[in-house]
C-alpha cells in the first residue's frame, strides 16, 4: 500500500503533469517524482512533447545517484518501447529504482507493458494509487485513444452574445489545455508553436459544418488529442451530434431572478451529461458537464 509520502509524491506528479497540456500531443501528458531510500524527494520532471525526455527521464537525471534504491512516483505506467526516445522502463532499472508507484495503466503499452518488465527485472511495483485524481489529467489522451478520435470541448456564451471579458479569460485559460482550438472558420494550435512540429499537424480544413466525424479523425491522424470549439455559432453541426462532445462549458451572465427562466434555459444541460463544476464570477456563472459514459 502506497504510503503517505508516496501519495503526496503522486499528487505532486498530477500537478506537474498538467504542465504538459497543450504541448505533448500525441503522446500523454505525465509527470514523475523520485523519493531516495528515506522518502526525500530528489527528482522531479513532466514530458513536455514528443521527441523529448519523457518524465522519468527528467526526474532520474535531476535525482543522479540519489535515485539507486529509491522510488519512482509516476502518473502513467512506464513506457515498454524504444520510439523516438529510449524505454522509460530500461531507464528506471539502469538508475537502480526499487520501487515503482502507477497511477494509471498506459492502454498503449506495447508487449507485456512496462510494469511487467520492471516486476520481472525486480522492481517492486504498485498501482492503481490515486487513479481518479491522475484522471483529471489524463482523462482526455485516455478517451482520445480509446475512441481515435480527440476528446472534445464545447464552450459557449449562453445567448450566443459577444464574450465578457470574464469569459475571454475562461477560454485563454481553455486554450492553454488543448492541442487545437476552432474558432470560427480558423483552427490553430491551442498554445501557437507547443508541440513537436515533425510529429503534429494541423487538419486542413476548419469547417466542421459539412462533416465533423471526418473533420475529427482527421485532427487525431495529425496529432491531436484535444480539441476545443468555441462558440454558440456551431450548435448547428454539434447539437445533433453531442455523442461527440465529451465536455461542455457554458457561460451564463449575471441576471435578475426574473430573467432566469430566458438565461439558463434547460437545453443548456442536455439529457446524457452530467455537471462536474460550477463557478461563480463577478460577472458570469460557469457550468462545466462532461458526457456520462457506459
Amino acid at each position: 500500500m502506497a504510503s503517505d509520502l508516496e501519495l503526496s509524491a503522486m499528487r505532486h506528479a498530477i500537478t506537474l503533469s498538467a504542465l504538459g497540456l497543450g504541448t505533448t500531443s500525441p503522446n500523454p501528458p505525465v509527470g514523475c517524482v523520485i523519493l531516495d531510500q528515506h522518502g526525500t524527494v530528489v527528482g522531479a520532471g513532466f514530458h513536455r512533447r514528443k521527441g523529448e525526455p519523457h518524465a522519468e527521464a527528467h526526474a532520474l537525471k535531476a535525482a543522479g545517484g540519489a535515485a539507486r534504491g529509491g522510488t519512482a512516483v509516476v502518473t502513467l505506467e512506464p513506457c515498454n518501447h524504444v520510439g523516438v526516445t529510449p524505454a522509460c522502463r530500461q531507464e528506471l532499472i539502469d538508475a537502480g529504482i526499487a520501487r515503482v508507484v502507477i497511477a494509471l495503466i498506459d492502454p498503449t503499452s506495447r508487449g507485456e507493458g512496462g510494469a511487467s518488465m520492471l516486476a520481472a527485472a525486480g522492481v517492486e511495483i504498485e498501482t492503481d494509487v490515486l487513479r481518479d485524481e491522475a484522471l483529471t489529467v489524463l482523462e482526455p489522451w485516455l478517451t482520445a485513444t480509446v475512441s481515435r478520435r480527440p476528446y472534445l470541448t464545447w464552450a459557449f456564451a449562453a445567448g450566443g452574445g459577444h464574450p465578457s471579458a470574464a469569459e475571454e479569460r475562461l477560454l485563454l485559460d481553455l486554450r492553454a489545455n488543448a492541442d487545437l482550438v476552432l474558432e470560427g472558420k480558423t483552427v490553430d494550435e491551442g498554445i501557437p508553436g507547443g508541440h513537436a512540429s515533425a510529429h503534429f499537424a494541423l487538419p486542413g480544413d476548419a469547417d466542421i459544418d459539412i462533416g465533423l466525424s471526418q473533420w475529427l479523425s482527421a485532427a487525431y491522424e495529425g496529432g491531436a488529442r484535444s480539441v476545443l470549439v468555441v462558440g454558440h455559432e456551431h450548435r448547428v453541426a454539434l447539437r445533433p451530434h453531442l455523442h461527440a462532445v465529451d465536455e461542455l462549458v457554458v457561460v451564463v451572465p449575471r441576471t435578475d431572478p426574473s430573467q432566469a427562466l430566458e438565461v439558463v434555459h434547460p437545453d443548456l444541460i442536455p439529457i446524457g451529461f452530467r455537471l462536474v463544476q460550477v463557478a461563480a464570477h463577478a460577472n458570469s456563472v460557469t457550468s462545466r458537464m462532461q458526457r456520462l459514459r457506459a
